[in-house]
């Protein structure tokens, strides 16, 4: 390497440099400095191709600046540079990531774009890490980010999204990706991000292969790891829990052979809390407790007893018998035994009783188990125009008044935001199921109507059946409100709801207005305003049921879910009640079918 001074007309940004291809840096730090003192720190270049020419590997700011000061009419003349021998562009990447990186962080996309030139020049994760001093882990990671799309990349570079959100991203399938990105353009959809983002992408569940009591990979369960190479999950997160329960059966019957007294299992919606056991002894009655916690994470302690036991046990008193605990009656083989055939008999035997059977269904949807998950509607909007609509509507005042008499029905807190999504535990299902067979038929049908509610999904083609079957008039739930108004976007539609509203005179001598007048001649005819004639239980095409379109164009939501309506009735046009054997038809469906 030699130093000389060269010419700024001489010098041109390598493609191996940090900045080359993209838009002028930012130098106003350092252009007072360029003014008065000119370029001091030399530029790293090394020979172009053409004669006499230099092409800058770092250093490109100070070139930049020096431009700047230059068009302003201050020259300082030749620049300092420091020449390289020629080399392969693998040295050359390196030294402009090593002078850049030590002058002015570069965002993590702009080093992975370095990186991965580096890597294409045959240089490894470890030779990179070795060359720049940072962790292997850390060039992984950045390296991870090549698989996500282009596009996200470019939001995560313009601190957009944060480094959580794409690091569960990199897990993403492309599709998957594609999915979420088509979530975070549109403004009314709920985008998952951060650790929100990690159930989403794995549908409610995501545990770690490290929480496995089993050989995971005997096992055959598929598992994705996030690309930073640290963690691991389960993709099917109820064939994780069916290994992990059979594992943990198998550690507790281990326990109960090798002479402890007891083993409890500490269920996930419950804590085993050491101040409320104090440490004791196999022989003198300790216990075991097996903790599982809902990420799949088991921890056991060993040789505990209750503080009350504890102090029975200082007074001389054995817990229990006082002698050597016996074994159990039964092995945990004949367990699964009993459990199996006693399963088998009640399904059988409930299909007699479908009033037993219809409370335990909606007491799964209540509380949920292992096999049976409600998840209410989230009636999610980043809009808040539309979540306050929303909130004064007439249906949400309803309904929150029908949620909180069924709160009040089952003895839940009348401040519980919903009534479906317990923690699926068996003890608090088996409560709400005997809570619902004290309930009258009247009781349980206003309960099951709350929460299938709850769950109905918002904009779902089950929306538009069930508001045909009851012949729903939206003009009684609903009427235009300022958020409404604010949403219509399209002038060819607005003019053709003033032909509705006003009629298509007035719309004909309008249509050239700007939508701002238009709107508010529907807003004047609506309210009866400015001497307009009053229009009385008006509601768009849209939201009617069933719906339809001002236009040819389509692209409505709620067109398209009675669609599929349509399409179902024209399997099934006149469907019928079931003739089940047995069964019992509530006082409320027997007035609908007679009728």
């Amino acid at each position: 390497m030699k130093l000389d001074f060269i010419d700024r007309g001489k010098l041109s940004v390598s493609k191996t440099n940090m900045r080359y291809a993209k838009k002028a840096p930012d130098v106003a730090d350092i252009l007072p400095t360029v003014r008065k003192r000119g370029i001091i720190v030399p530029l790293l270049v090394r020979p172009n191709c053409a004669p006499d020419a230099f092409e800058i590997v770092a250093g490109a700011r100070r070139w930049t600046a020096d431009g700047v000061v230059f068009g302003e009419g201050i020259d300082h003349g030749p620049l300092p540079c420091a020449i390289l021998e020629d080399g392969d562009d693998a040295d050359a990447i390196e030294a402009s990531m090593i002078e850049n990186i030590a002058r002015l962080d570069a965002d993590e996309v702009t080093q992975w774009e370095n990186f991965v030139r580096l890597v294409k020049e045959g240089r490894t994760p470890d030779d990179i890490s070795a060359t720049f001093g940072l962790p292997e882990l850390m060039v992984r990671r950045v390296l991870a980010l090549g698989n996500l799309l282009p596009r996200i990349r470019d939001l995560y570079r313009h601190e957009k999204i944060d480094a959580a959100t794409v690091r569960h991203l990199t897990m993403a399938s492309k599709s998957q990706q594609k999915a979420w990105l088509a979530l975070h353009d549109d403004p009314d959809a709920y985008v998952p991000t951060g650790h929100q983002l990690k159930a989403w992408l794995f549908g409610g569940q995501s545990i770690k292969a490290a929480h496995a009591l089993f050989d995971v990979e005997a096992s055959g369960l598929q598992t994705i790891a996030d690309l930073f190479g640290e963690d691991r999950y389960f993709v099917d997160a109820d064939a994780f829990w069916t290994a992990q329960n059979a594992a943990i059966e198998a550690k507790r019957a281990a326990y109960l052979e090798d002479g402890w007294s007891d083993v409890v299992i500490v269920p996930p919606s419950e804590h085993f809390q050491t101040w409320e056991h104090e440490k004791a002894a196999k022989r003198k009655g300790g216990r075991v407790y097996i903790a599982v916690r809902s990420s799949g994470e088991v921890s056991v302690h060993e040789g505990y007893v209750t503080r009350k036991e504890a102090r029975r046990i200082d007074k001389g008193e054995a817990v229990g018998t006082g002698h050597k605990p016996a074994r159990p009656e039964i092995t945990s083989t004949m367990q699964t035994y009993l459990d199996l055939h006693r399963h088998a008999a009640v399904r059988a035997a409930l299909t007699d009783h479908p009033h037993v059977a219809l409370r335990l269904l909606v007491a799964h949807a209540i509380v949920g188990s292992p096999l049976f998950r409600v998840s209410p509607e989230p009636q999610t909007t980043r809009n808040d125009e539309v979540r306050e609509s929303l909130e004064t509507a007439r249906g949400e005042t309803v309904f929150d008044e029908k949620r909180r008499a069924v709160l009040g029905l089952l003895d839940f807190s009348a401040e519980e935001p919903t009534v479906t999504g317990g923690n699926g535990d068996d003890y608090g299902l088996a409560g709400v199921f005997l809570r619902l067979l004290d309930l009258p038929d009247p009781a349980i049908m206003d309960v099951t109507a709350v929460v299938i509610g709850e769950a109905l999904a918002s904009g779902s083609a089950a929306v538009d059946a069930v508001g045909l079957h009851i012949n729903l008039d939206m003009a009684d739930w609903w009427s235009a409100d300022t958020a409404f108004f604010e949403l219509i976007r399209d002038k060819e539609v607005l003019g053709r709801i003033v032909a509705e509203v006003a009629g298509d005179t007035i719309a004909a001598a309008n249509a050239g207005e700007k939508t701002k007048t238009m709107k508010k001649i529907v807003r004047d005819h609506l309210d009866g305003a400015e001497g307009r004639t009053k229009v009385e239980r008006w509601v768009p095409r849209w939201m009617a049921f069933p719906p339809s379109a001002y236009t040819a164009r389509g692209g409505v939501g709620t067109v398209s879910a009675h669609a599929k309506v349509e399409a179902a009735r024209a399997i099934d046009p006149e469907p019928q009640p079931p003739a089940t054997p047995g069964a019992t038809i509530l006082p409320e469906d027997e007035q609908r079918l007679a009728a």
